[in-house]
């Protein structure tokens, strides 16, 4: 396993130090730069004072939990289409890795925020929230519209939450996923209980959240997300 430089840091202390002197000098270094080097590798930090979900580079990330971007960040996604039932930062973390978003937003002015950075692989859309009859109407309206009937990820974390999960699956394609943050509230767990996919929970805190919480991926046998076929990261020694 390759060392980081904090461990190749650490390692003369041990060899020239007696245990009684260096473990304690360890204990303190390990409680101290740890959470501090875990804020700045995921731009926890940054987040925080900019009051918006961002990489350590200042880059959009999505707000969901960090072991959920970890996990998703290393897949492929140059030939996806993805469908989002809430944007924000998430919407432009997609639209760099994906071939195409479809986004609907509740929040006016958040919508008119997204609608100015936006690139063109982004097909942005603004949802009433006056009521939840007219708002399921107007996406599924919608959605019948776009010459894509099947998307790759399929993300429920806005509008009418548990009132998305049908409209997911009838779009959802053989392959795909469901991302669905908060997931352990909006009734998540009852609309998905029967429709025969399966299900992983990453837990944890989210950029610039102090109380953490769950992003659940569902997926089918064939999700492409899960192939044996991508490495496994050692993010230890990311740059």
């Amino acid at each position: 396993m390759t060392q980081t430089r904090i461990q190749r840091s650490f390692a003369p202390f041990k060899t020239l130090l007696p245990g009684w002197v260096y473990n304690p000098i360890r204990s303190i270094g390990t409680a101290c730069i740890g959470p501090i080097r875990a804020a700045h590798r995921t731009g926890y930090f940054r987040s925080a004072f900019m009051m918006a979900a961002v990489s350590k580079s200042g880059q959009p990330l999505p707000w969901y939990t960090y072991p959920a971007i970890d996990f998703l960040k290393y897949r492929s996604y140059e030939d996806k289409m993805i469908l989002e039932f809430g944007g924000g930062q998430s919407t432009l973390w997609w639209a760099g890795k994906a071939k195409y978003v479809v986004t609907f937003e509740g929040d006016k002015g958040w919508y008119e925020k997204i609608k100015q950075k936006i690139p063109n692989n982004v097909d942005l859309s603004y949802v009433s929230m006056g009521s939840k009859e007219a708002s399921i109407s107007q996406v599924k309206n919608s959605l019948k519209a776009k010459q894509c009937s099947k998307y790759d990820v399929i993300v429920i974390d806005g509008l009418y939450r548990y009132e998305m999960i049908e409209i997911a699956l009838s779009h959802l394609s053989d392959e795909g996923i469901v991302v669905c943050d908060n997931a352990e509230g909006y009734g998540f767990y009852e609309g998905f209980k029967e429709s025969g996919l399966r299900r992983v929970d990453f837990f944890g805190n989210a950029p610039g959240v102090v109380l953490p919480h769950a992003t659940s991926i569902y997926f089918t046998p064939s999700s492409f997300v899960f192939d044996a076929m991508y490495p496994i990261p050692v993010i230890a020694i990311e740059p």
